[in-house]
């Protein structure tokens, strides 16, 4: 059973709160170094990883980025 927002405990509801805050910067970070990196520094399509990061995932996707999708700078 879901429970309504006025039902979780300010711990939890603090919790939440950082959690959307730090993914949303993660994917605002992501998306602008994608944007500014050009094509040829980046393993894979730009797009898919653009496109990766409209998916709700908790963060994963950027963290993927930063970790695998980048190439070092020649």
């Amino acid at each position: 059973m879901a429970k309504k927002w006025s039902d979780l405990s300010p711990g939890t509801r603090k919790a939440i709160i950082v959690a959307g805050v730090v993914e949303a910067a993660l994917k605002a970070a992501a998306a602008i170094d994608i944007k500014r990196r050009p094509a040829d520094q980046i393993r894979g399509p730009k797009w898919a990883w653009a496109a990766g990061l409209l998916i709700n995932s908790a963060g994963v996707i950027p963290l993927s980025y930063f970790a695998f999708g980048r190439r070092p700078a020649p």
